[in-house]
Parts: structure tokens; C-alpha cells; sequence
């Protein structure tokens, strides 16, 4: 019975986990990257659509990614002080 709860708990915990998709604009540092995420809000006054960017340093073990790829990350537990996402 403890397995059945332990497994809806990890379920549970995976599905709050942030995912986003992004462009790789960095791969210089040793198994990190840095990945700029975009997304649209509406500007809360003039109603146009505005483009946010923001930067992550995300958890590549190997450097697999190069400047340009599209990649997909996931939150997860602190790997570093900047480092909380990996690679999907």
C-alpha cells in the first residue's frame, strides 16, 4: 500500500514541475548551457502582445547541445546557485 502512495506522490510532484521549450545561446561553460525561453504576454494597459525573453542555465551532462538547437527543459532541484533546470 505504501508503494501505490509513494508513486501518486512522485506523480504529483512531476506534474508541478515547470517544462518549457527554448533556443540554445550558450555552450561554452562545462556541462551547462544557456537556454533563452520566449513567450507572449499582453501588456496589461494597451492590450498589444509583447515579447519576454529570459535566459536559464540548464544541466547538460556531456555538452550534447550546440548553439541553435531547440530543446525542451524541466525544472528540477538546485544543481548549482543559477542551476535548476535539466535537459528532457
Amino acid at each position: 500500500m505504501k508503494n501505490s502512495q509513494n508513486t501518486k506522490e512522485n506523480q504529483k510532484a512531476n506534474s508541478t514541475r515547470k517544462v518549457m521549450e527554448g533556443v540554445v545561446t550558450s555552450d561554452k561553460m562545462k556541462d551547462t548551457i544557456v537556454v533563452k525561453v520566449s513567450h507572449f504576454i499582453k501588456h496589461p494597459k494597451y492590450g498589444k502582445y509583447v515579447s519576454r525573453d529570459k535566459k536559464f542555465k540548464v544541466h547538460d551532462k556531456g555538452n550534447t547541445k550546440k548553439i541553435g538547437d531547440k530543446v525542451t527543459i524541466i525544472e528540477c532541484a538546485p544543481i548549482s546557485k543559477d542551476k535548476h533546470f535539466k535537459l528532457i
